[in-house]
This record gives C-alpha cells, structure tokens and sequence, in this order.
C-alpha cells in the first residue's frame, strides 16, 4: 500500500499524520485522495470504519493550502453532516489539520446559540463543518454566503435524506451552483434511488469509488443473535452478556429515548457506571455525556440512533442492540461502532417479536438467513414466527358494520356520472384520492 508520502501531501499535512500514528493510507483514502486532487467530483460507498473522513479532509485541506481562493469573503469548503454528533467529530480531527496553518475553521451545529454563531461566520472561517439544517438558516438569514465556494462534501449523505434533509441540500448546492465547484458525496450506500436522484442533482460527470460491499457483514465485528420472549428475557440475556464478557466500553441501542433512562438506571443497579443519551437533551448535555465516554469515565453508553453514526471510539468492544432498528443500513451504523481500525469487536442483537420484522429485512440486506444463538439457561419459546391473532367474534361483526357504514358514506357523496361529465368538459381530471375522486383543474 502506498504511504501518505507518496501522495504528494504537504508536508505540514504528513506531520499531522505522523502525529496521529497514521503511516500508510487505507484503502478509501488511497483511491480517493487522488482522485480529489485531480479535481472529479467523487461519489464514494465505503463502510464504516474505514477512514473516509481522512479521505476528503486530506485532499480538501491539500487544494486549500495550494491554491488561491476562489472569493476573498465566502467560505473555501463547506462539509455537511447528518447529525450533531458527527459534525463534531470531523470538526475535531479537521482541528488538528489546520493546527500548523492560517486555514480557520467553524462548527455550525444545530442546539447552539444562533447570534454567537453569526459572530463566528462574520469572521469569514475558510472551512465550515456543519448539519444541514442549521446551515440553510443562516443562509436565509445571509449571515453566511458560498457563492464562492470550492468544495462541498457531503458525509452520510444517505442518512441526511433519511432525515429529511433534500430540501436543505438542494438549497445549499444552489447558493453555490457554478462550475468550478468540486463536489464529494460519501454515503454508506449507493444502490438507493434517492441517493442517484441526489447525486445527478449535485455532481458533474462524478468518478465512482467502492471499496467494499455494505451487504457484506463486517469481518472484524463477531455477530450473535438472540431470540427473545419479552423484555425482561431480554434483560437477562443483556445482564448474562455483561457479566460474562470481558467488557471495555458498550453501546446499547434502544428503540425509545425512555428505554435509554431506564436501562442507565438498570446497568446501575448492576454495578456498572452507565449513561443514557438521546435526542431529547441539549445540546451541551449531549457534548457532556459524549465527552465523558470518550474520556472512559462511563463504561456503558445507551442510546437511541442518534449515536449510531459518527462515533470513532477504539475502546468499544461491544455493541448491543436491545431493539432491532427499523432499517437494516441502520443496523450496519450500530454495529459499527465496534471492530473499528482493526481492531475485534462483538455485536449482539435481541430479537423479539416486535423486532422480527426488521429482522427479515435484515436477512434480505444481506442476502443470507441468520442464525441464532442460545443460552442454555435463557432458552426462548419464541420461535421467530409472528402469527396475526384471530379477531373475536365481536370485534369481526363491529369491523363488518364499520366497513358498510364507509360504503353507504361513500357511495352518498360520490358524484353522479353526469357531474363528472360535466367538470371534464371544464378541464378538470378526476384524482387518485380514495373512494371519492378527487376533480382537480388541468394546470
């Protein structure tokens, strides 16, 4: 593998990697960085764990300190995140990047205060990490300008739209839609429709990298299943794995953000140092309880999605899914906050019925059945099989006088055929809106 000496990089930039312990790119960063410095647009689908953060701020950092701005006002670079969390993360490894040079960068995060932010942004910061929405507001608010911009990096951008963020990134790739800006979109995936949408929207003739394939488990993340019959089987299943596992830091990731406050207190009660995070705290209470973890102070993490991307955390050796999240890629985010940089890492998920659904979907992701383990003293009698109960006969006859008491409704209002004669002569075309249509005016 070539080292980063080999890629042409300012040396102001390898020192920072020697300082980081980092000697020779991985794979994302070996093809992608080169393929950045040549000026392509890049759409990339890399797992997680793999340093594609490096991967874009290297090359990034690399034409900022080589070429001359493109405005003296707007910002260079403009790097999207999906969440908080995650933003704050590239910040942070950005920071050690810029630490030898007069390149200034900001965090614009959604949770913090807007006027001190605007303060920030009148400082004209050649680099901005932010999350999409925040971003846009002050956009709006024209407390930020790229019509200059250079580069725009989307991190995770398949979780941005899952988020709902495709308007605001639209907005965004307006403001700073000419020709000479360079545009990398990473996701975890690439086979979306969404994803293509989005990317034929942004990028101009892009160069494609895959390094890997998300439908493939991850080879350094041992991965057990366990079947469940309730919660407190799960309980006992979690508290037998706590016990018997040689444990340096865990994640466990729960459905709901009450499950996160009452499995804190539960581990407790185990004797474990254990916090709960979820999207409901502020945003510095959410920097604390991260910063405690990544400093060790807390052994146990529970948490809602909101975790599941944008942690790099080396010490984590287990991952437990108490609830099976509702889309597989998100499963692939929460495993993977264990097994990172070579290093081993466990991944276990309880299934019960509630969660079989996601766990079929999680079997066609990838493509193979999965098999699941057992505790001889925690033995479930749930099998897999979800079956629909029967409806009494009292609720069957209340659902049969329900469904004719709709059909006397609809058949009341719905127009009479000459009606409908007559608004087509006028323009109007019936619409797909349920039992009564619709009639909406030709445009």
């Amino acid at each position: 593998m070539t080292p980063f000496a080999e890629l042409s990089l300012d040396p102001r930039l390898l020192r920072s990697m020697q300082h980081l312990g980092f000697s020779r790119p991985t794979e994302i960063q070996q093809e992608a960085i080169p393929a950045v410095l040549s000026g392509k647009d890049l759409l990339v689908s890399s797992r997680t764990g793999s340093g594609k953060t490096l991967a874009y701020l290297l090359p990034m950092m690399q034409r900022l300190l080589k070429s001359k701005p493109l405005s003296q006002k707007d910002a260079r670079a403009l790097i999207l995140a999906p969440t908080r969390e995650l933003a704050t993360q590239v910040y942070g490894q950005l920071r050690l990047l810029v630490a030898n040079t007069r390149i200034n960068a900001a965090l614009i995060i959604g949770g913090e205060n807007f006027n001190d932010q605007e303060k920030l942004l009148k400082r004209q910061p050649e680099i901005i990490v932010a999350t999409p929405g925040r971003f846009t507001d002050h956009l709006s608010h024209r407390s930020v300008f790229i019509e200059g911009l250079e580069l725009l990096i989307l991190d995770e951008a398949d979780r941005m739209l899952d988020l709902g963020f495709a308007s605001q990134l639209l907005t965004i790739h307006k403001a700073a839609n000419h020709r000479l800006r360079q545009t990398l979109l990473f996701s975890a995936t690439l086979d979306q429709l969404d994803i293509n949408e989005l990317a034929l929207a942004l990028l101009n003739r892009p160069h494609r990298i895959t390094t890997d394939d998300a439908h493939k488990q991850h080879a350094d993340i041992q991965q057990y299943f366990y079947l469940c019959d309730h919660l407190s089987h799960k309980e006992a299943i979690l508290e037998y794995h706590l016990k018997q596992e040689t444990i340096k830091q865990v994640i466990i990731f729960t459905a709901t953000r009450a499950d996160t406050d009452r499995l804190a207190v539960w581990c407790q009660q185990l004797g474990f140092q254990a916090i709960g995070l979820s999207g409901q705290l502020s945003q510095a209470k959410r920097n604390a309880v991260m910063q405690d973890f990544a400093r060790g102070n807390v052994q146990i993490l529970i948490t809602t999605d909101v975790a599941s991307r944008g942690l790099d955390l080396l010490q984590v050796s287990h991952v437990f899914n108490f609830d099976l999240p509702k889309f597989a890629e998100e499963y692939v985010h929460r495993v993977g906050r264990t097994g990172r940089a070579g290093m081993q890492g466990k991944a276990i998920s309880l299934v019960g019925p509630k969660d079989w659904p996601s766990l079929q979907l999680l079997e066609a992701f990838f493509h193979k059945p999965i098999q699941f383990d057992v505790i001889e003293s925690l033995p479930a009698r749930f099998t897999g099989k979800v079956t629909a109960k029967k409806p009494t006969k009292a609720v069957a006859k209340k659902k049969t006088s329900t469904a004719k008491a709709k059909a006397t409704v609809s058949k009341r209002n719905k127009p009479s055929d000459s009606v409908i004669a007559d608004k087509k002569q006028k323009g109007y075309t019936a619409g797909d809106d349920g039992d009564i249509p619709v009639l909406r005016k030709k445009s």
